[in-house]
């Protein structure tokens, strides 16, 4: 039987990106899409991820898995907590979509660093990536930071100033650890276009990665 991947986003963004990775990386499996931006928004306005918003996540989780997703994955780093909460009561796997590259990030190097737009995805990235370190028994060194003004400009239409306040952090942070992790998906398209000392990693390619070994 063919296999069915139901995705949940908070940006509708997002839907198109997915759409040609699981092409490229999925092409013999089916794929549905949850869209629900105001779970980042009510997110981004509480400065945390309240307990309202990851039950909705919740619920989300499970209209995937009666919809009848033979896995889900979940697209928004910033509602990880939400999703690792949802994992026990869910019959099917669940995948947070920056796991995959906690996990490489981990292997990769000991100074890791983590570049967000958005404070909110921050802390949950370092925080996965932490816990993933020790789940490996490694000793990391994590450097945190806000590519400050970059989520704004985005969501404000304006794509290239994005870019372009990404790039810069990149390169400047690229000087002081051994790998980087983007801590949201909006931001892996910079991810190549950037000449950087030391390897780049986005969410949403090494996801696909995991899915396509998973389904």
């Amino acid at each position: 039987m063919t296999k069915r991947l139901g995705l949940i986003h908070t940006s509708a963004t997002l839907v198109d990106v997915f759409a040609k990775l699981c092409a490229e990386h999925l092409p013999g499996v089916e794929t549905f899409n949850i869209v629900d931006d105001s779970l980042i928004k009510n997110t981004i306005a509480a400065g945390h991820l309240t307990p309202q918003t990851a039950r909705r996540v919740a619920g989300h989780i499970g209209s995937a898995e009666a919809a009848g997703a033979d896995h889900i994955l979940v697209t928004c780093s910033s509602i990880g907590a939400a999703v690792e909460a949802a994992e026990p009561l869910t019959g099917v796997p669940v995948t947070r979509v920056d796991r995959p590259m906690a996990d490489r990030a981990v292997a990769l190097g000991r100074r890791i660093g983590v570049l967000a737009t958005l404070s909110t995805t921050l802390e949950p990235t370092a925080d996965l990536v932490r816990r993933r370190a020790a789940a490996s028994h490694r000793d990391v060194l994590l450097t945190a930071r806000v590519c400050e003004g970059a989520f704004e400009a985005l969501m404000g239409g304006d794509a290239a100033t994005h870019d372009v306040r990404v790039a810069e952090a990149l390169v400047s942070l690229g000087g002081e650890v051994d790998v980087i992790v983007l801590a949201q998906a909006s931001m892996a398209r910079v991810a190549g276009t950037v000449e950087a000392p030391v390897p780049i990693l986005a969410s949403p390619p090494l996801a696909m990665e995991h899915l396509a070994a998973a389904l």
